[in-house]
Formats: structure tokens, sequence, C-alpha cells
């Protein structure tokens, strides 16, 4: 039984999905709701932990130096941000010039915006986070994880490209020939 399943199965109102036919049609519903959970959950405690984090820390240090800091990574951030941005669109431009599809620097640069908006929350957790998207070995080692699990499978092969293995070997709907306009004749 998938774990999905296993876990579904115990939620209120979801007793009727037991049903193998209905579980596979319905699955959908089932996924957004956990994920609604799972997100809501995480825009409660991400503010707990990082409000958290800035009492220990201004108990520590104080409360300017706590400022100043979460003003200054995030001032130190944008910086790298930048710098990686500009990185990121030279090699999706590149890729282009070269006929290729620039998948991983494309996701390179979803992953920079991610961590750009969490290098504006104010906080050391999502700095934190913030600055390890920022970091290139840990962006192309998480971006080589996502498309190896194949959660982002379609756009390696996705129309339009040109990579080796997208063409008769994945089963090709291109159709080849001639034509000629009869009404010019």
């Amino acid at each position: 039984m998938p774990l999905l399943f296993k876990i579904c199965r115990d939620l209120p109102g979801f007793g009727y999905f037991h049903d193998r036919k209905r579980y596979t049609t319905h699955l959908y519903p089932i996924v957004a709701r956990i994920l609604f959970r799972i997100f809501f959950a995480l825009f409660i405690l991400i503010p707990l932990l990082e409000i958290f984090l800035l009492i220990k820390v201004g108990g520590i240090i104080g409360a300017l130096p706590t400022v100043f800091m979460v003003v200054f990574t995030a001032v130190l951030g944008l910086l790298l941000l930048r710098h990686q941005g500009i990185y990121t669109v030279g090699k999706v431009q590149s890729a282009l010039a070269r006929g290729e599809l620039p998948t991983e620097a494309m996701l390179e640069g979803v992953v920079l915006i991610i961590s750009g908006a969490m290098l504006l929350t104010p906080g050391f957790f999502t700095d934190t986070i913030g600055f390890l998207g920022l970091i290139p070995a840990l962006r192309r080692r998480f971006i080589l994880a996502v498309l190896e699990r194949g959660i982002i499978s379609s756009m390696q092969h996705g129309p339009g490209s040109r990579g080796e293995g997208s063409g008769e070997s994945r089963g090709s709907h291109t159709l080849e020939g001639d034509y000629r306009r009869e009404d010019d004749e």
C-alpha cells in the first residue's frame, strides 16, 4: 500500500478512499490538502523559530547588534544574489546560443529567486537557507538531485530540446516531408 494512501486514509473525511479504483482518481485533492497543511505548518513554525532565534541572539549580543546583523545579512545576501543572478543569466544565454535547453541554468534561477526571498525575510534561519542557496556547488547538487528523482523530468527533454537522447531514441513525433501550395499554380 503506498505511503501517501496510508497517511490519507486516516484523515477525517477521506474514509471512502479505501476503494482502490477511487483512490487513483481522487488522489490530487488529498495531496493538495496535505501540501496545504504542510505549508500552513511551515508558515506558522518558521516565524516562531525566527522570533525565538532573534530573542536568543538579542539576549546574548544585545538588541542593536542583532538588528545590525539582520540588516547586514540581507544587504550582503542581495549583493551576492545579484552577482550569482548575472552569472546565471549568462549561462542561460550561452546555452540558448548553442541551441541547448538551459534546464539546469533555469532551475538555478528558480533557486536563486527563492534564496533571495529567504534573504529578504528578516531572521537568522531564513538567512541561512538563503545563503545555502547562493553557494554554487550546493545549488547544483540540489538541482541535480531534483532532476535525478524525476520531480522535474519533463523539463529535461521538453519541446524544443536538442540535447542528446531527445530525438528518435525517445519516440519523436516529428514528421518530415515536403509540401507545395496548390493555390499558386
